[in-house]
């Protein structure tokens, strides 16, 4: 398990403005959160540098892309053992409508999210590529009606900081 990094409050006002928006420019977060342009971007390298900032991107649409139908698949594995779990892992994430793909305990050994053009598509994927392969031993699937978006990583409350005023 990756070791925790402190943050002090400037710090989670920064990861909550860059995970709403990753597309702002420095002097707007700067601004934003109360800090020198110079100060703001020395803060962000550090949060890059200490693994606590991973990554940026961008949500886009599958509708828009004409893969409106998406859902979610919980697939049991066997054998469970790394060789397996590693092999299926690098072959889900290969194929285009994986969206994302969960490793979990419980009932299931994963949870797929994939995104098809429709139920033919849908059914394609399940019976013809996941189906496929010997590890799969059992899989159900379930059409997502909605998703709502989770908002940014907030510290927890006992750890949350005092807000900063706007202006003077």
């Amino acid at each position: 398990m990756k070791e925790s990094v402190e943050l002090d409050a400037v710090d989670w006002r920064i990861l909550e403005e860059l995970q709403n928006d990753a597309t702002l420019a420095n002097r707007e977060l700067a601004e934003r959160v109360g800090l020198a342009a110079s100060s703001c971007l020395q803060r962000v390298r550090r949060l890059r540098e200490r693994g606590v900032i991973t990554g940026s991107h961008i949500d886009v649409d599958p509708a828009a892309t004409g893969l409106p139908l998406e859902a979610v698949v919980s697939i049991n594995v066997r054998p469970h053992t790394r060789r397996i779990v590693d092999q299926f892992r690098e072959f889900v994430l290969a194929q285009p409508e994986t969206r994302s793909l969960l490793h979990v305990s419980g009932q299931a050994d994963f949870l797929l999210h994939v995104a098809v053009a429709d139920t033919a598509h849908l059914q394609g994927f399940l019976v013809d590529t996941l189906a496929s392969r010997t590890e799969v031993r059992h899989f159900t699937s379930s059409v997502v009606l909605e998703q709502v978006h989770t908002r940014a990583l907030t510290p927890p409350r006992h750890l949350r900081p005092a807000r900063r005023r706007r202006g003077g």
